[in-house]
């Protein structure tokens, strides 16, 4: 097998003299583009962050708590394609496992990198703090590798071939990894290790050539085919390719919930959101009635499909995925997306494009100034607002549902964890994002009982100047969970505490734009100045809503399905 060494022993930037563990890791995060490391400091830490601090290129960026870091380190990957997250042994690393989970399940690359206790400690198997007490220091790592792509202890010895692996294949699967390091070793010199080439992954032809082919029989007969592009088109690169067949083969687009902003929503063929029976007739009809969809990173999941009120005939269906194809019932393994979207580009075929204009959920409403804040007056308010190039984090729950119809401009990177669907997400995630991307517009949109769970991080965007805009949905509680449970009325445990939200930035001990609104009016008043302020300072705008009970129009519709569900339950 060819071989060569270390892409970082090679660079032009190398000294000769041997890098330390701690060194050469963090040269290589660099090389990905990683310029800053997300985390908390911890003792079994200390070495790496001592490093990091003499380090040129990478910035820590510290965290109130472990768990919003990596949120904020799951944000910024969805910005710049990987991150990084440094936590100490135990106690840091287990309050990371949501995010890292979260992260598994929405495949976003971090690289979770853990401080141990020395090595000398280990193998003596002594009682150390941040333990279990009995002397077995392999007990978490052996917990993360159910919820990441790859797992190692880091060595002297092992350290050129393992974090090299470990980026590759975090990049590859859209995954995150975990690297463990004891704390006397970060500071040794590595051991010189050759590493072999890694040839890229190609497409196996036939199968490629079958797959194409199969296509081409279903859209000789087809006269009303579509594209469905769900969300790991998004995490696996593919938009471009995706707008390219969408350009060639003319024929109408829908999204996914999962795959919000995957696709230009501003382009002529994009007739919106495909929310199975939660969302727009128009679309419904449209996806369930094409004779040939082609759908791209679809993911079948509960949330995604309308809770499988989506109907898609599978023997119409093909079914992209990063490494494979299924067309029908036919699966043809080892074809990559991309090499597959180009083909189907080759194959001619030029749809009628929309047959008639879609109408949008939001563009059409009229809102009076003076009306109390409802869904129906702001959502479309929000419409109005975006702007091209913007980033908006969407929180679980009310705002995710609302959200989701709202047409986007070009180019705005959309984040919301659909999936995983932990709320306190978007917060922290939002801190992550305003690192990432510090000249661009953040909109963050969380509910009030969301921001309970991770206000702190809004410390942290005022200590390193982050100035998103942050909308506070305030309806007193936990709606979404209030629509999920048809089974009983007024539960307390969907019920939180009263905070002054605005109130908050103050306690922080920064300096904010904040306001309350009530009204349509206030709202566009509102946000106009907060566009002004953004240039200077962070901004709060709380949304008082009257109504605990309203919400968007699929929220209703699911709210409605599960009350038919829970209806027939008890009849039977």
């Amino acid at each position: 097998m060819d071989k060569m060494k270390s892409r970082v022993s090679t660079d032009s930037n190398y000294d000769m003299a041997p890098k330390t563990v701690g060194q050469y890791l963090f040269d290589c995060l660099k090389l990905e583009g990683i310029t800053e490391i997300f985390g908390v400091a911890g003792d079994y830490n200390f070495t790496l962050l001592d490093t990091l601090e003499r380090y040129n290129g990478i910035k820590f960026i510290e965290g109130r708590n472990e768990l919003n870091s990596g949120y904020a380190s799951d944000g910024y990957a969805r910005i710049k394609g990987i991150s990084a997250l440094i936590t100490t042994f135990g106690v840091g690393e287990l309050s990371a496992c949501n995010p890292i989970a979260g992260a598994n399940s929405e495949h976003v690359p971090i690289i979770h990198i853990v401080g141990s206790p020395p090595e000398k400690d280990q193998k003596e198997h002594k009682l150390m703090h941040h333990t279990l007490m009995d002397g077995n220091f392999d007990v978490f790592r052996k917990m993360y590798e159910q919820i990441t792509a790859y797992s190692v202890v880091l060595t002297p010895e092992n350290a050129m071939i393992e974090i090299p692996a470990a980026i590759r294949i975090a990049k590859e699967k859209k995954q995150p990894v975990y690297l463990v390091v004891a704390d006397d070793l970060v500071a040794k010199p590595i051991m010189f290790r050759e590493v072999p080439v890694q040839q890229p992954r190609t497409s196996v032809k036939l199968t490629l050539q079958a797959a194409v082919d199969h296509v081409r029989q279903l859209l000789e007969h087809s006269n009303s085919p579509v594209i469905l592009v769900d969300v790991k088109s998004m995490r696996f690169g593919l938009q471009t390719a995706v707008q390219q067949l969408a350009d060639t083969m003319n024929i109408p687009v829908a999204s996914m919930l999962f795959g919000k902003g995957a696709f230009d929503e501003t382009h002529p063929n994009y007739i919106g959101m495909y929310l199975g029976s939660f969302g727009s007739t128009e679309v419904q009809s449209i996806i369930e009635n094409a004779d040939c969809i082609i759908a791209i990173g679809l993911v079948w999941a509960d949330v995604n499909t309308a809770s499988y009120t989506a109907k898609l005939n599978s023997l119409k269906t093909v079914n992209i995925q990063p490494d494979f194809v299924k067309v029908g019932e036919a699966v043809y393994p080892n074809v990559l997306a991309e090499d597959m979207l180009n083909a189907l580009k080759s194959l001619g075929y030029k749809g009628q494009g929309l047959l008639k204009k879609v109408d949008f959920p939001y563009n059409q409403c009229k809102t009076n100034t003076d009306e109390l804040l409802m869904a129906t007056g702001y959502y479309p308010i929000f419409q109005q607002m975006l702007k091209k190039d913007d980033i908006l984090i969407v929180e679980t729950g009310t705002f995710y549902n609302g959200m989701a119809e709202v047409r986007l401009p070009s180019n705005v990177i959309y984040i919301g964890q659909g999936g995983w669907g932990s709320i306190g997400y978007a917060t922290p995630s939002t801190f992550g994002a305003s690192i990432a991307a510090p000249e661009r517009r953040v909109l963050l949109f969380t509910g009030d009982g969301s921001l309970q769970l991770t206000a702190q991080e809004i410390s942290s965007m005022l200590y390193y100047g982050c100035k998103p805009i942050i909308f506070v949905l305030n309806n007193n509680g936990y709606t979404i969970e209030k629509y999920l449970n048809v089974k009983t009325k007024n539960q307390k445990y969907n019920k939180i505490p009263q905070w002054s939200y605005t109130k908050l930035v103050e306690t922080f001990g920064g300096n904010a734009f904040t306001t309350i609104v009530r009204t349509n009016g206030e709202l566009e008043q509102a946000i106009n100045q907060a566009d002004i302020e953004r240039a200077e300072r962070l901004c709060v705008i709380e949304m008082i809503i009257e109504d605990s009970m309203d919400a968007p129009e699929n929220m209703k519709r699911m709210r409605n399905y599960k009350l038919k569900q829970e209806m027939q339950r008890k009849q039977k």
